[in-house]
């Protein structure tokens, strides 16, 4: 068990950090071993792809302004953009399959419900013809409607203190009288000397 100990690495014993570290990790079995040449010739091509994503940034940089300078002329605004890119989103959208099968489930969901609310929209109509054929209800029409006569206008050409009073008696056949119209008074300056 001894010797087993000894190969061991032992976790108090810390490599220390920097180049010697570096060089004392070993390289994982995937990755295959480079020679000296090797990784001075990738060192040299990660300096020039490095250089080249710096000078590509920079042109970027300066076709952007180009382009925003370009839309500020054409009158072109953020807002307009946008509008552009939800419509054209909104068209995907509508295009899509998943918009499509939801657009249908929902019609025929809602031409279920139309079907349940007509079909309840004429059960209650039925309903409500059979209570208004109950004897109960006719009874009640029957008042309303005698309610309604005795309340109506005539059509006569009486006055409306006539009409009134005819109303406001529950007997037609007792007359009114109709009131003298007022005279005028004479005044004194009038009346004869």
């Amino acid at each position: 068990m001894e010797q087993a100990d000894q190969g061991a690495v032992r976790p108090d014993s810390i490599t220390e950090v920097g180049e010697d570290a570096v060089m004392s990790v070993t390289v994982s079995p995937s990755v295959p071993t480079l020679t000296e040449e090797e990784q001075e010739e990738l060192r040299d091509e990660l300096l020039k792809l490095e250089d080249e994503v710096v000078t590509l940034s920079q042109v970027l940089a300066a076709k952007e302004k180009q382009v925003a300078d370009i839309k500020r002329k054409l009158g072109i605004t953020p807002l307009n953009e946008l509008k552009q890119n939800i419509s054209k989103s909104w068209q995907e959208v509508t295009t899509s399959t998943a918009y499509k099968k939801t657009s249908e489930g929902l019609s025929v969901a809602g031409q279920k419900a139309t079907a349940a609310f007509t079909s309840m929209g004429s059960a209650i109509s039925r309903k409500f013809e059979d209570v208004r054929n109950t004897p109960t209800f006719k009874s009640f029409e029957e008042k309303v409607e005698t309610l309604k006569v005795k309340m109506s206008p005539t059509a006569s050409q009486d006055d409306f203190g006539d009409v009134l009073t005819s109303t406001a008696t529950s007997d037609p056949s007792v007359p009114v009288e109709k009131r003298p119209e007022a005279t005028p008074i004479a005044t004194q300056e009038e009346q004869p000397h």
